[in-house]
């Protein structure tokens, strides 16, 4: 079995990068000087202008590099504040520049130092040596370390953003099982109701059939219970199940005049048991409410970009500004709003009858 390379630790990559880094400057630098050399007419020989180079430019930016990528990496707190930023510089003028002239000072053989016009000597010799490479080394692992932040940070919101969005999506399912849970054994008690109420009046014709129509209805129910949306065709054929269920209890007393069908319900996506819950509200608001036939409509009109559906039941004078504030409207409305933001279901009295109306995107059905 091939077992994973082992990885360094950072602190240990850091230090190999900064070598090879410099490494591979000072080889450029040490070829420049051996390619003006050689146009100069004096002698020049590559491997030791590298040694050269390495020694007294390389070493001394290798610990620069790599102690303040480390220093930045254990201590982020030194880049919070422009004032931290600038006393890490200064404390770089002041500690390692000096230690950095000394140790050229050193290779090259001025030490030791006799009297007080050498020490002048040489400090004239350095002053202008390692500025500009020490200075474009500390801004260069700034950038650095700034832009790693800038990263880490943006990682960290895109993390926290596919977190929420996670959490979000695993809330709104658990809220739309549960929303089903609600409706199913809401419709099954219900229908169940219908057909007791035709075995307690003595009809067992009627309450067989009814038996039948419903172990229909529940086939599509269970179907409707595994998937999301359903087309709005699909849903007006359970509907016509449901109310040839319920007209075993009603009879003749249930009248439900339907307008508008069209190929177009086929294309039209929809939550699953979604007119079913308006069809029982309007039954139970109206023939339950009174005595007589009923007169429940159910239509289907285009309006621009969008699908109506409108039930709509007589409402009597003591009918509440709004009868379909239970639980199957209730749990309609929110899973349109989960299905589709643009989704809708607005109930109230609008006249003698009351009306309940969806408002369903166009949008194809899987």
């Amino acid at each position: 079995m091939n077992r994973p390379l082992p990885t360094l630790k950072p602190a240990v990559r850091t230090i190999a990068v900064t070598v090879l880094l410099w490494t591979a400057i000072t080889a450029l630098g040490a070829l420049q000087t051996y390619s003006d050399n050689l146009r100069g007419g004096a002698a020049s020989h590559y491997p030791s202008l590298f040694v050269k180079w390495f020694l007294e430019y390389a070493v001394p930016l290798i610990v620069l590099s790599a102690g303040l990528s480390l220093a930045l990496t254990r201590w982020p707190v030194l880049l919070e504040r422009p004032r931290n930023v600038v006393g890490l510089f200064f404390g770089l003028v002041l500690v390692f520049q000096p230690a950095q002239w000394l140790y050229m000072a050193w290779l090259r053989g001025y030490l030791p130092i006799d009297s007080a016009g050498e020490l002048r000597q040489l400090l004239m010799k350095m002053l202008l040596v390692g500025w500009f490479s020490t200075t474009g080394t500390f801004a260069a692992i700034l950038a650095i370390h700034y832009g790693r932040q800038a990263r880490a940070r943006e990682l960290a919101w895109q993390r926290s953003q596919t977190d929420m969005l996670g959490l979000r999506l695993a809330l709104e399912e658990q809220r739309l099982l549960a929303l089903r849970a609600q409706l199913e054994p809401h419709f099954l008690f219900n229908a169940l109701n219908a057909i007791s109420a035709l075995v307690r009046d003595g009809d067992k014709t009627l309450a067989l059939g009814g038996i039948g129509r419903l172990s229909d209805l529940l086939r599509y129910a269970l179907t409707a219970s595994v998937r999301n949306t359903a087309t709005v065709a699909d849903e007006l054929a359970f509907v016509r199940d449901y109310l040839d269920l319920q007209r075993l209890r009603y009879g003749e007393r249930l009248r439900v005049h339907i307008d508008g069908v069209s190929e177009l319900l086929e294309q039209v996506a929809c939550p699953s048991l979604l007119l079913q819950p308006l069809i029982e509200n309007a039954l139970r608001h109206d023939l339950d409410c009174r005595e007589g036939p009923g007169d429940i409509r159910l239509a289907f009109k285009r309006d621009g970009d969008t699908l109506c559906i409108r039930v709509a039941n007589p409402a009597g004078p003591g009918t509440p500004a709004n009868p379909g504030a239970g639980l199957g409207l209730a749990n309609t409305r929110d899973r349109l709003r989960l299905m589709h933001p643009s989704a809708s279901l607005q109930a109230g009295l609008q006249g003698d009858r009351f009306v309940a109306e969806v408002r369903l995107p166009l949008a194809l059905a899987d």
